[in-house]
């Protein structure tokens, strides 16, 4: 059976130690995490961690079910085949002379990126998108030599009226130890 990329987004609550048991169970089954990234959610208390990561359709739907039972794990949905919307986020300090600078800032404007901090010798540039947008501008940027490039693991949420990951706050009493 192939193997695809899948993104998972789960609901967590901010506790230390949480993500490393999310990590642990991706290790333990030999799955490669390809991107993880994790903040505040719209709840108090809570975090939306997303996962990337490339297996089958069965083994993502065995650690989703395995994620779910995870003490601290509020819920957990694979938005895969969803209409989502992702995004990822890159810094990229491009080598500069006077004579490529213009060059450098025509691509950023095209890829309706910004230039966030310009010294003699480099430019540093934002750019948010897909990953697809973030690769495209790395390889024109790569000619002009890369010092230094940082990029953030993709988040993801649903489009529109779908059903929300998170809908009300007693959810986040599940692991917590909070019920009332």
């Amino acid at each position: 059976m192939a193997t695809a990329k899948h993104s998972l987004v789960a609901m967590v609550t901010d506790k230390p130690g949480v993500l490393n048991r999310i990590a642990s169970l991706f290790r333990r089954r030999g799955f490669n995490i390809e991107s993880i990234a994790v903040g505040h959610s719209e709840v108090t208390g809570v975090s939306r961690v997303t996962i990337v990561v490339d297996c089958t359709t069965t083994q993502v739907e065995q650690v989703r079910k395995q994620l779910e039972k995870v003490i601290d794990v509020i819920k957990v949905l694979d938005v895969t085949g969803d209409s989502t919307i992702m995004r990822e986020l890159a810094l990229i300090k491009v080598k500069t002379t006077a004579g490529t600078r213009s060059e450098v800032m025509q691509i950023v404007d095209i890829f309706r990126a910004n230039i966030v901090d310009v010294s003699a010798d480099s430019v540093t540039i934002e750019v948010t998108g897909d990953g697809n947008k973030i690769e495209s501008l790395y390889k024109l940027l790569r000619g002009f030599g890369i010092r230094e490039i940082a990029r953030t693991g993709a988040i993801a949420m649903t489009r529109g009226n779908m059903v929300p990951l998170f809908v009300e706050g007693k959810e986040a009493e599940k692991n917590t130890g909070d019920e009332k």
